[in-house]
Order: structure tokens, then sequence, then C-alpha cells
């Protein structure tokens, strides 16, 4: 069962920012989970739609201009990055999951991926594109159907599964909170990955790996990890 970081090493440092995914490399995650928001022509990675939660900020993210996001404090002494300041920090060395939040055009989140698998050292492979915009993902995949993409869930619809099977998503990444062995089983009877959000306790973890989860969202890789290795 793979461990991928949620928001970045977010136990350890401030959430979505470089110092959290440099720390999630650091405790060398499977992968590396975080949030981009479009402002104007540029993506930057943050997860609110208001600032006043995770920086010094007040207000709405979208109201801001980039200039004025890179001047907030985002905690020991981190700014909100941009995706590509991200990418390039990360540059190939794990799998990156990039949760889309509010609105982003499908086509400039595209030309940051191929722009990473030209520039630096990522295949396509290694990115899951996940949102709860299902109506993005479609046209995310139509645009590009070789990066896989996550179809995000906090619910249990009777069909289960059924909605990421349609989108032909590679992964239907559940809150753990409805998970259950019969949602895990549809999913993987429709030939979808189940990834699990979010999941910091040693016990759900293990429970988790015995029902043949494929990844977890946790913000303390390096806990989880150990908690794992010693099944």
């Amino acid at each position: 069962m793979l461990v991928f970081a949620h928001r970045g090493a977010s136990a350890d440092a401030p959430e979505n920012t470089l110092l959290a995914m440099r720390t999630a490399v650091a405790q060398q995650a499977d992968g590396i989970e975080f949030d981009v928001q479009q402002i104007g022509n540029e993506l930057v990675v943050f997860h609110d739609r208001v600032l006043s939660r995770t920086t010094n900020g007040s207000g709405l993210l979208q109201d801001q201009s980039i200039q004025e996001l890179h001047r907030l404090d985002a905690g020991q002494e981190q700014t909100i990055p941009t995706l590509w300041q991200v990418l390039e920090l990360i540059d190939g060395q794990c799998l990156v999951n990039i949760e889309v939040k509010g609105h982003v055009e499908p086509q400039l989140l595209v030309s940051y991926i191929h722009r990473a698998k030209t520039e630096l050292n990522f295949r396509l492979d290694q990115f899951i594109v996940s949102s709860f915009n299902h109506h993005f993902l479609l046209e995310f995949s139509a645009l590009e159907p070789n990066i896989k993409i996550g179809a995000l869930t906090a619910s249990k619809p009777l069909t289960y599964a059924a909605f990421a099977e349609k989108l032909k998503a590679y992964s239907v990444n559940i809150d753990m909170s409805v998970l259950d062995q019969k949602y895990i089983a549809d999913a993987k009877n429709r030939g979808l990955k189940v990834m699990v959000y979010t999941v910091d306790n040693a016990r759900e973890l293990i429970q988790l790996k015995e029902w043949g989860v494929d990844a977890v969202f946790c913000n303390g890789p390096r806990k989880a990890l150990i908690t794992l290795n010693q099944m």
C-alpha cells in the first residue's frame, strides 16, 4: 500500500508549502498530494477558498494577485508556492497527486504537466489529477487521456464506485469516514485503484492494508511508513 503525503508532510511543516514538500521527499513518501487553484494565468498550491486558516492574510484567495499572495506568511517563513515551484522541488522523485480546487482551466494544467515531463525528471505515469469536480475530470481526460485521473468523493452512492468507472478514472479517492469492504470490492471489480484519505491512525492504516487498499493519504508519512513496515 502506497503512502502519499497529504498536502506535503503537513504534520511536520505548514501544509502545501515548499517545506512540506521537501519534508515529504526526505521522509521517503511514495507520493505527494497537494491542491492547486488558478489565479489569473498561474496555478498556486493552496487548499482553502479563504486565506486566514493557513496564512496571515484575510479574505478570499481569488481576490488576491500573485504578487500579494507571495507576500503572505504561511508559517515557518514559508509562502504560498506556485505549481511550478513545487514540481521543480519534487523533480520526479516520487508520485504526484494534484487535487484541483475551484475553477481551473484543464488545458493550463495539462500544459504544466507536459512541461514538467519535458524540463524536469518526471514521467507522465507519475501524475494523478484528482478532483471533487467530476466535470473538470471529464474535460481534462478528454484533453489528455494519458494522464491518470482520480475521482474524489466523500459519499457512498447507491451504486458505489460506478461514477468513477463512468469517468474511466484510474482511482477512486474515498473519504475514510464512508469506506467499507463492500465499497473497496465494488471499486476493485470495476478495475479501479482505491485511495483513501486522510489516515494517520495506526490501527486504521493496518486495517486498510489488510483490506487491500492501494494507497492512503497521510499527514505524517514517516509515521505511516513505520507502522506499515512493522506489519
